[in-house]
């Protein structure tokens, strides 16, 4: 009832506590967060958390850790127990796969993700290309694996790229370079054999976002992509990192191309990943970042794309992929406000693997629509994606208190039975 409520309350507040209230959504739920993970599994956890929770074992590991690898010091046999274990589903699909069916059991999709990204040279981005449509093809054998996520740096050259970003339009800017023109002929077409795959086996393709300075061309390429074969329903989707400040007016306009050109939108809604990056490249070339002034603007950014992705939902298909509780609930309860069963094809929830389960499995117990997103691949592809996670997991305020409040919540809850 809302009669409970202060009158200053704002009204995401106020529809987070509808959420906690009428559906019975509790992040507070240990139990059911860490159903899947055994007291071992979960006191590694706990361990793990607790050296992020030091900003220096992590500024450490992150710059050592890259260097062990490619000097052959052996460390793999740590990293893989440790790090990887909690982020990562594996080396092979197969590993992967194993996971993915303990999720399973729990009502948690995967979106499998082969953790690949900055690679050079045509023969690898072919290669790159091959295996993200074997990771396609795997997913279709599976029931809990509706997307899969690609990196276009994965088989397009980030010099390429950042070129075309610079360009005022798409190809302008390369028109008199024959060979940068059949290279991007190369991309496009690596592009399209995995989206028609994909389509062909009805799984969905997220685009992840990439550096501001080469997301022009990643953006258009996208768009080019939904024109063909969202027709008639979601299958590629392109990343809004809504740290941005311009990325809610883009939103917008994607949604405008896609009313004149009838085909589906389809977003992941992200926060961000290169925060620090994008802010020092920003200073050293003396331009305004392209970031937030602050997280207050991101939140409400974030939760305003939330808003117009469900109020636009016949539409739009969205992907709520955040670690933000309060998002989560205010898309539960937009949900709910607006009649939107909880199996609409058109919303999903996403959280990082071995990051929040507080929120994936509370979500799948109240029924809805969630899934982990599970990156597998060798140790030495990705470490880039591990380096970020222990660098998010030292950064974002509360992130590592929070795990550890609840893994130490449900090993005493374990204890005491």
């Amino acid at each position: 009832m809302t009669s409970i409520f202060f009158t200053s309350a704002s009204s995401t507040d106020i529809r987070c506590e509808i959420a906690r209230n009428s559906m019975n959504i509790s992040f507070d739920n240990s139990e059911n967060a860490f159903a899947y993970k055994t007291d071992k599994e979960l006191k590694n956890a706990r361990f793990l958390f607790s050296s992020m929770g030091f900003q220096w074992v992590v500024e450490a590991g992150v710059r050592l850790t890259p260097f062990a690898m490619k000097t052959g010091l052996p460390v793999r046999g740590l990293i893989r127990k440790t790090i990887f274990k909690q982020f990562v589903g594996g080396e092979t699909l197969e590993e992967t796969g194993a996971v993915g069916d303990v999720l399973k059991k729990f009502g948690v999709d995967v979106i499998l993700d082969y953790g690949i990204e900055g690679k050079q040279g045509e023969a690898d981005f072919d290669q790159a290309t091959e295996e993200f449509i074997r990771v396609i093809n795997y997913a279709a054998t599976k029931d809990n694996i509706p997307y899969i996520s690609i990196k276009v740096t994965g088989f397009a050259r980030f010099k390429l790229l950042e070129r075309l970003h610079g360009a005022p339009r798409l190809r302008s800017g390369i028109h008199d370079n024959e060979a940068e023109i059949d290279e991007w002929q190369r991309v496009r077409d690596r592009m399209f054999r995995i989206c028609s795959v994909a389509a062909e086996k009805n799984i969905g393709v997220l685009v992840d976002a990439e550096e501001s300075w080469i997301q022009d061309p990643v953006d258009r390429l996208t768009i080019e992509m939904m024109e063909i074969f969202n027709k008639e329903k979601a299958i590629v989707y392109n990343t809004i990192q809504l740290y941005r400040h311009d990325r809610l007016d883009f939103l917008k306009l994607s949604y405008r191309i896609a009313q004149q050109q009838k085909f589906k939108l389809a977003v992941k809604l992200v926060r961000g990943a290169y925060m620090e990056k994008e802010r020092s490249r920003a200073a050293l070339k003396g331009v305004r970042s392209p970031i937030q002034p602050d997280k207050q603007s991101t939140d409400a950014d974030y939760d305003a794309a939330v808003d117009f992705c469900i109020s636009n939902i016949n539409n739009v298909a969205c992907i709520v992929a955040t670690h933000n509780e309060k998002s989560n609930l205010t898309a539960v309860a937009l949900i709910e406000e607006k009649g939107i069963p909880f199996t609409h094809p058109h919303i999903h929830f996403s959280q990082l693997y071995g990051m929040s389960d507080h929120i994936t499995f509370n979500l799948a117990k109240a029924g809805l629509s969630v899934s982990k997103y599970l990156p597998f691949g060798p140790i030495t592809d990705v470490i880039p994606y591990l380096m970020r996670r222990a660098q998010e997991n030292s950064s974002v305020s509360g992130q590592t208190g929070r795990e550890l409040t609840l893994i130490k919540k449900e090993l005493n809850r374990r204890k005491q039975k």
